[in-house]
């Protein structure tokens, strides 16, 4: 198992300062960043994904309202997770961060064959995230508990939905540390991927 994390859209732009802590968007703000800390010390690459539109993109034309407009502090990684040097940084012009990107590319560069999907919202781009990283062959894992929608119980039906796939288990809904549980115990038990 060589797995990456991908953080999806938690950016300066998505949130409104101060933080408060009490949306759910904001809520999974400290779990990500200490996951984010423990995958870089085990030598697990973290990319950040992240909305990166144009001031009059076709994505505008529904009800989103503009954010994170290339150029800007609204596209950066948010503050609060501690983005270190090493990550890497991917701008994204829709929802999927593999779309018109080279981050398939990158993963097979770095080797990687297991993708760890988190962020915001978990019923738009975390999940065509998470479809698109099965549809170019890596194992896919959602983090149930770094992944959230503006509601809770959305964010729940659609995990509830791919809980037990007929794509199992290629495609899984996994908390953070069974993920990180899992890959200790593979990389102990000696598997050369590891």
């Amino acid at each position: 198992m060589k797995p990456a994390i991908i953080i999806i859209d938690m950016l300066e732009g998505n949130y409104e300062k101060p933080l408060k802590g009490v949306k759910e968007e904001e809520k999974i703000i400290p779990g990500v960043r200490d996951l984010l800390k423990k995958a870089r010390g085990l030598g697990i690459p973290v990319i950040f994904a992240c909305d990166s539109f144009m001031q009059n993109d076709f994505i505008f034309r529904g009800r989103m309202k503009p954010h994170a407009i290339r150029g800007t502090e609204g596209t950066r990684p948010l503050a609060e997770l501690e983005p270190a040097p090493s990550d890497i940084i991917l701008d994204k012009r829709r929802f999927s961060a593999f779309f018109k990107t080279d981050l398939d590319q990158t993963l097979r560069t770095l080797g990687i064959d297991t993708v760890a999907v988190g962020g915001v919202n978990t019923h738009f781009c975390v999940l065509a995230t998470a479809f698109d990283s099965v549809c170019h062959d890596f194992n896919t894992v959602i983090l149930e508990d770094m992944s959230a929608s503006f509601k809770q119980e959305i964010h729940e039906n659609f995990l509830n939905a791919y809980r037990n796939s007929a794509i199992y288990p290629i495609f899984r809904v996994m908390m953070s540390t069974d993920f990180i549980d899992e890959f200790l115990a593979k990389r102990e038990a000696g598997n050369s991927d590891a």
